[in-house]
């Protein structure tokens, strides 16, 4: 996925609003105000920080190289994805998804699990 790859997934997601309150090299994107998805346009290769189940953070972190803890970030809730071709778009997705998911849901329903 590319900039625009990722830009268009995540607008297209319900009620997505796009921020740069950190400068013009990084987009935040949010749902209900809470930040779902930060993009670094500056970075090479691309990388982005997702929220994550602290479990499956964890299980992501040891399973593939690409997945690192949240740079800048909570490291028990937020991982970074660098995309560097060993991620399909679909897994991709489903990790911007899992973010989306997170803070859209009630509290109760934060530990789900996805099949990554």
């Amino acid at each position: 996925m590319n900039i625009e790859q990722i830009h268009e997934y995540a607008t297209s997601l319900s009620n997505v609003e796009v921020t740069q309150p950190f400068g013009p090299d990084n987009i935040v994107y949010k749902v209900n105000g809470k930040m779902f998805l930060l993009l670094a346009t500056d970075e090479e290769p691309l990388k982005f920080n997702v929220k994550c189940n602290p479990e499956l953070a964890i299980e992501l972190r040891e399973r593939f190289d690409a997945v690192a803890e949240g740079y800048h970030m909570n490291k028990k809730h937020w991982n970074t994805i660098t995309i560097n071709g060993t991620l399909t778009n679909k897994q991709l997705k489903e990790f911007i998804e899992h973010s989306y998911s997170l803070v859209m849901a009630n509290p109760h329903n934060a530990n789900v699990l996805h099949n990554f």
